[in-house]
């Protein structure tokens, strides 16, 4: 397990962010891959399908994931402060509220795919497969589910090199699959869905067999596994804010999708192929905001907290920097990486443009991201909750809706770097404060160092 209360900020950010970084951009690739084979091998509409069922999909998992980041920011203080017997009892209530929440999010997804397709105005040419890929993808929730959750507990541990072997594992049996049942048994869109689910289930088994061998802490003993309340409490005093939080930007997302569902077919296909680019070009960004995240936990938990700012530093500077490398790439190569997905040229056309108005404000976002990473790192998840709501709902949406209706798709577009500078200067605003140490303290009992 890593130990980052020791040694320099930077280069620990770094090194602990490259495998993460690295096992983010192959579960990405699940969704790109699932992309490009459909949109290349079954056609525009199974693009669509995919693409439109992305935000239900975020939607249903987004509470679940606050509760999960509760948990982690949790272990990583306890971890901070060697409290080794609350990190186990962290450890096993995480296993077993994970295990109950996928069957319920299992039942919520196959049983109401159908109305939410209906709900979001999905073109007659897309419904169908939008709901077949949803009703499937929800079926594998527990092995989905079950893999995120060790990799979390993993990496608030300090370890994030075992995740992404484990991400390996899982994207190249998933390339495999989907080239098999879309190519060879022409399965369609439900072929990659089912690839989907079967690669997350053999990683999830591969990953426990590897846990009860390597990790006595991590050991997943099915019939020994004790919930303790008080932590569950504690996580989701922390996780829920961030749980409604991951809801709004899902909700807004899926808002903002049903604004470009009006648009027709070829706006939701160039739509789903521009998101799948730009989801990868964000990685960065977001990486280095889990990883400061995980650092900020520690060295709070260890009673370092002037090591906060000079990770703060380093952070900003690295995830700006790769954010200019992406704006540069999107602005020369947009046109190439639509084209991966689908060789309609409005649907091109249109990727391309989201893609170059977008891509210049990615410093921005990756800014916001590093402040919310430490923030939250302090166990204050309200903050970034307050900040999505304003950003996203009294910003972002309220822009598409009024932009759209005077300049088209391009008006969509707009609307989201409008959204992150409003997130950005809340967010800074906060950190000046230093409120978020008092936090801190108050969830521990501690006094500021």
């Amino acid at each position: 397990m890593k130990d980052l209360t020791h040694g320099s900020e930077a280069r620990l950010i770094l090194w602990f962010s490259v495998p993460m970084l690295l096992g983010n951009l192959l579960q990405q690739l699940y969704n790109m891959v699932d992309s490009i084979v459909v949109g290349n091998w079954v056609g525009k509409q199974a693009l669509a399908a995919v693409g439109a069922s992305f935000p239900i999909i975020f939607l249903l998992l987004a509470l679940f994931t606050g509760l999960s980041m509760g948990s982690n920011i949790l272990i990583s203080q306890y971890q901070g402060a060697r409290d080794t017997e609350r990190v186990k009892r962290a450890i096993e209530t995480t296993y077993l509220y994970t295990f109950w929440g996928s069957l319920i999010l299992m039942a919520i997804g196959f049983f109401g795919a159908g109305p939410i397709m209906t709900l979001l105005k999905s073109p007659d040419s897309v419904k169908p497969l939008a709901v077949l890929y949803l009703k499937i993808f929800s079926l594998g929730m527990l092995p989905f589910l079950g893999f995120n959750t060790v990799g979390g507990i993993l990496r608030g541990l300090g370890d994030a090199k075992t995740p992404l072997y484990m991400l390996v594992l899982s994207t190249i049996l998933n390339i495999i699959l989907d080239l098999l049942f879309v190519i060879v048994f022409g399965w369609g869109v439900a072929g990659v869905a089912f690839a989907t689910v079967l690669s997350q289930g053999v990683s999830l088994v591969a990953c426990i067999i590897y846990l009860n061998y390597k990790h006595e802490l991590l050991r997943v003993k099915f019939t020994a596994l004790s919930f303790d309340r008080e932590i569950f409490n504690l996580s989701v005093r922390i996780g829920i804010p961030s749980g409604i939080q991951q809801a709004l930007v899902a909700l807004g997302l899926a808002t903002m999708t049903g604004i470009v569902n009006t648009f027709g077919t070829d706006a939701i296909a160039g739509f789903a192929a521009a998101a799948r680019i730009e989801s990868i070009a964000s990685l960065p960004a977001m990486t280095i905001g889990m990883a400061i995240s995980t650092f900020v936990g520690q060295n709070l938990g260890a009673g370092k907290p002037h090591r906060v700012r000079k990770g703060l530093r380093a952070s900003i500077l690295l995830s700006a920097g790769i954010s200019a490398l992406a704006a540069i790439s999107f602005y020369l190569f947009g046109n190439s990486l639509i084209k991966l997905f689908n060789s309609d040229e409005n649907v091109i056309r249109i990727g391309t443009t989201y893609l170059r108005i977008l891509g210049p404000f990615f410093i921005v976002f990756s800014f916001m991201f590093m402040l919310n990473g430490v923030i939250r790192g302090a166990g204050e998840t309200f903050i970034p909750l307050i900040t999505t709501l304003l950003a996203m709902w009294a910003i972002r949406i309220p822009a598409a809706l009024l932009l759209s209706a005077k300049l088209g798709l391009t008006g969509v577009w707009w609307a989201y770097p409008t959204g992150w500078f409003v997130g950005s200067i809340i967010s800074l605003i906060y950190y000046r404060s230093g409120k978020w140490i008092d936090t801190f303290e108050k969830i521990h009992g501690k006094k500021r160092t």
